[in-house]
């Protein structure tokens, strides 16, 4: 009988939790703090996130865009020798996409956003005040979470609308 307890702990447990990436969170290779970039360079989310306005994906800011005030150091931040590496190597950075819609549905930050005036913080939470980088998401991307917004605002709900 503990085998089979086991067995089903092993089995449901993750599911419960969305998985153990989701609820454990992940590490992800700089701890980016938004705050200070925010706070202190007066950067908004459509400055990093150029894409949000116009098209489906907001894509994550990399070493393109971060050498524009990063080619050399600007503190003693660990973090930000790090970010200095990326740039002089001309490599990536390897973040881990933490927020994801299903593939069986369609989303567009662009329609979203531009469109529909959803607030960045609606499903990403208090970014202005993050000191790290998302290790899992603020809110897990849910048909029930996307349905109940839906209803709030009094936009379709119509299953072709979001499913493909």
């Amino acid at each position: 009988m503990k085998f089979l307890e086991a067995l089903l702990a092993i089995l449901l447990i993750p599911g419960l939790f969305g998985g153990c990436s989701d609820w454990r969170g992940v590490q992800q290779p700089i701890a980016y703090n938004h705050k200070k970039h925010i706070e202190n360079a007066g950067l908004g989310c459509f400055d990093c996130h150029t894409r949000v306005l116009k098209f489906p994906k907001a894509t994550i800011p990399n070493i393109g865009f971060c050498k524009d005030c990063h080619e050399d150091p600007m503190t003693d931040s660990g973090e930000e020798k790090k970010l200095v590496e990326y740039i002089r190597k001309g490599q990536p950075i390897p973040w881990i996409q933490v927020h994801r819609v299903p593939d069986y549905a369609y989303f567009s930050h662009a329609r979203h956003v531009s469109l529909g005036k959803v607030a960045c913080q609606d499903c990403h939470g208090d970014v202005n005040h993050m000191t790290l980088p998302f290790s899992k998401p603020h809110t897990p991307i849910t048909m029930s979470f996307c349905t109940k917004c839906h209803e709030r605002k009094g936009v379709t709900t119509d299953c072709a609308s979001c499913h493909r």
